[in-house]
């Protein structure tokens, strides 16, 4: 299958009973960008995250991590990924060392390795501090970063995150976000599933949208702004001027107290209407999409309003 992908899925099925939670998914994810999993609860992004991690087999499909058919060579994955899932099992008794320290034995690393990589974990996830304390003393934000960092113990190639940044501080959010972008710069595959789609814009190279157990779309970020229109905001000196300005171009707004919201368009549309405006004379001091890129793709892609 395709050479330069951490994870090539094609026409990827799986059903539970009556319910086909996959119904023909098609994803790829390259070596060195982080690609974004983007979907509604029950689009079945968690399935394909459990099938990609070899915890679950499809039932129809092509797959490939790391080259590796999951089905054929579980343990040939294993080795060369990193699995994060939304809701994790912690040995709560066991020192926060100990845990690590259990999870590079069962990645096979050896003792030296082991040692090195168990102190980048904690300085990395800034919980060197609470080396030797029990796991349940952790805050819920704490858990979530060494869970994280037990993923990445192995240093693998491709790394699956499920909902990362649950539970989560701002800080740590943005230390995660950065965490990220340096993995895709050493040449990581990463693929991120999560519902907080602001924070996907800032991280994702790569998005793919899921509806209904089906590939909806995938786009480079930079394409999104042509992928789906969305509304823009506009604010002039003069708002009566601004109103007839719109209503000579033929542009219906709706005023409220942070300016006029205009009707949904693309970034070359706007950037055309900002040109007539000023032309016309008026004197435009705030101009600029509602909501972001992806949120509007997600929504009309999906087919989820408001």
């Amino acid at each position: 299958m395709d050479e330069g992908y951490g994870i090539v899925a094609r026409g990827v099925c799986r059903s539970f009973g009556q319910v086909q939670a996959l119904r023909g998914i098609d994803l790829t994810a390259p070596y060195g960008e982080v690609t974004a999993l983007v979907g509604p609860n029950g689009a079945g992004k968690t399935t394909l995250m459990l099938i990609l991690a070899t915890l679950l087999r499809a039932d129809r499909g092509e797959i490939r991590v790391g080259g590796v058919d999951p089905a054929r060579d579980p343990v040939g994955v294993r080795r060369q990924t990193g699995w994060m899932p939304d809701a994790f099992g912690l040995y709560d008794q066991l020192k926060v060392v100990e845990y690590l320290d259990f999870f590079a034995g069962a990645y096979r690393l050896d003792r030296q390795r082991a040692a090195r990589r168990i102190a980048e974990t904690l300085a990395a996830t800034r919980l060197s501090d609470y080396a030797d304390r029990p796991v349940h003393v952790l805050s819920r934000g704490q858990k979530q970063r060494l869970a994280l960092g037990r993923a990445l113990l192995h240093e693998p190639r491709v790394l699956l995150l499920d909902e990362p940044a649950s539970g989560l501080d701002p800080h740590s959010r943005i230390e995660l976000r950065d965490g990220l972008r340096g993995l895709a710069a050493a040449g990581v595959a990463v693929l991120v599933s999560s519902h907080i789609l602001a924070e996907l814009e800032e991280v994702a190279d790569r998005i793919v949208f899921v509806s209904a157990g089906q590939t909806a779309g995938q786009y480079e970020v930079g394409d999104l702004a042509n992928a789906a229109p969305r509304p823009w905001r506009v604010k002039a000196t003069d708002a009566a001027a601004l109103s007839l300005a719109l209503v000579d171009l033929g542009v219906s707004g709706t005023q409220n107290d942070t300016g006029t919201v205009l009707p949904a368009m693309n970034e070359e549309a706007a950037a055309d209407l900002l040109a007539a405006l000023v032309s016309a004379g008026v004197r435009v001091v705030a101009y600029g999409p509602v909501g972001g890129h992806l949120e509007s793709a997600y929504l009309a892609l999906t087919g989820d309003g408001r």
